[in-house]
């Protein structure tokens, strides 16, 4: 359940993200950052069902899914093929996340 929080997460705060990105370097309508405000704000409200218990802890985690999300936005809407250092780095940012989150800690 974690994983498709944050999943969630990312897809609306890079859908989010882009919609500003749109409208201010694609000279596309202010309209856009209507729907980028909605899915800003639904990023954030995913992002408080993550079972960390504190805060930092979960964006913390949070950003390794990010990263990789970022780059399935890089090839699927961008059209361009993530590199191998792209793949790596993701992979690091994921085992982080996972270290984060999963890690243990004292009781």
């Amino acid at each position: 359940m974690t994983l498709a929080i944050y999943i969630g997460a990312a897809i609306a705060e890079i859908a989010g993200c882009f919609a500003v990105w749109a409208w201010l370097r694609l000279d596309r309508s202010i309209l856009w950052v209507i729907p980028g405000l909605c899915c800003l704000a639904l990023f954030a409200w995913l992002l408080t069902l993550s079972p960390a218990a504190h805060a930092g802890r979960a964006f913390a985690a949070y950003g390794g899914i990010y990263i990789s999300a970022s780059l399935v936005w890089l090839a699927a809407v961008e059209g361009l093929r993530p590199d191998r250092w792209d793949l790596i780095g993701a992979t690091v940012c994921i085992a982080g996340a996972a270290l984060i989150l999963y890690g243990p800690r004292p009781a």
